[in-house]
């Protein structure tokens, strides 16, 4: 469990850090907390609407983090952190930056010699 506290608090620690890297686990674990609030939060909106106003106030909060371990997870794979636009294509997009995401870490190369974290 501390791996996963650590992972969300690393990524908020380096919310505006692009450069760097990130492993396949910190990031996953970032991911699996990340989803567990947005989901808890979605499913207490039902319950009042102070939760729904929380909801998206927690999707504002992890932006930037999210994008930042987005990035460093492509530089771990060796790929430039402007391949998240891919996201951007309909459908296709989306599973490509799984694929990228779940790739092993690429070795020393332009981004640094190891993940960070």
């Amino acid at each position: 469990m501390d791996q996963f506290i650590s992972a969300y608090q690393n990524a908020f620690n380096r919310y505006i850090d692009f450069s760097g890297r990130t492993s396949v686990g910190g990031f996953w674990r970032f991911v699996a907390v990340n989803f567990v609030v947005a989901v808890v939060l979605a499913a207490l909106s039902g319950v009042s609407s102070v939760f729904l106003i929380l909801y998206f106030i927690y999707a504002l909060a992890v932006l930037l983090p999210s994008l930042g371990i987005a990035i460093r997870r492509l530089h771990d794979t060796g790929k430039s952190g402007w391949m998240i636009l891919l996201g951007l294509i309909p459908f296709v997009g989306f599973i490509i930056l799984i694929v990228f995401y779940v790739q092993a870490s690429d070795g020393p190369n332009e981004y640094g010699s190891g993940p960070e974290d």
